[in-house]
């Protein structure tokens, strides 16, 4: 399992078994013996996944300052997906299946839905915000990271402030932005790839 979650983190369910086993310096017949195939290891990361995000919400749901919980969340997840190519597949593609995105945000929605609701509450978040509005942000993110990312790897930062800001309500100045834009010669290189590289 963990060779398996190294490799797909980095190749994504383009990924093979084969590629787990030689990772994990064994032979592919014993990966076989473990898993009958590569949708059943998928199966099983996506259950640690789930796992890993819902217990990111509890923890920001239970933070002391409702909008901080928020916010901490909306990084934990942006830097969970930005790292890990096999996750955006899962919770972002329809790859990933139908059932499993279902799946998370019915676990999901019972811990996501008080913290969006809190945050509402104390005044800091958008009254029109929605926690059905939350997969949708980090697809956008995710959509963002896959475009600059062959070029500025921590660009994605950049537009989830952009994102943090537009749905805080009590700010009186936006923050500074953490990365710089891309410039012209940036966005040009990041054109060319992008048919390459856009999986979504």
């Amino acid at each position: 399992m963990d060779a398996a979650r190294e490799v797909f983190a980095r190749r994504g369910f383009g990924a093979t078994l084969d590629e787990v086993a030689e990772f994990a310096g064994l032979g592919v017949g014993t990966v076989y013996r473990h898993f009958p195939n590569k949708s059943a290891v998928i199966n099983a990361l996506f259950e640690e996944s789930v796992e890993r995000i819902v217990e990111l919400a509890r923890t920001a749901a239970a933070a002391g300052d409702p909008w901080q919980g928020f916010v901490g969340f909306m990084v934990d997840v942006a830097e969970l997906q930005t790292s890990d190519r096999g996750l955006r597949d899962l919770m972002l593609t329809a790859e990933g299946g139908c059932e499993r995105s279902e799946l998370l945000r019915d676990r999901l929605r019972p811990v996501l839905r008080p913290m969006v609701e809190r945050a509402k509450a104390q005044g800091a978040l958008r009254p029109d915000f929605s926690d059905q509005d939350f997969p949708v942000l980090q697809l956008m993110l995710s959509a963002a990271y896959e475009f600059t990312g062959i070029v500025a790897p921590e660009a994605w930062r950049r537009y989830l402030t952009l994102m943090i800001d537009a749905l805080c309500t009590r700010r009186e100045a936006p923050c500074p932005l953490p990365q710089p834009p891309l410039d012209e010669a940036g966005i040009e290189h990041a054109m060319r790839a992008w048919p390459t590289t856009k999986r979504l």
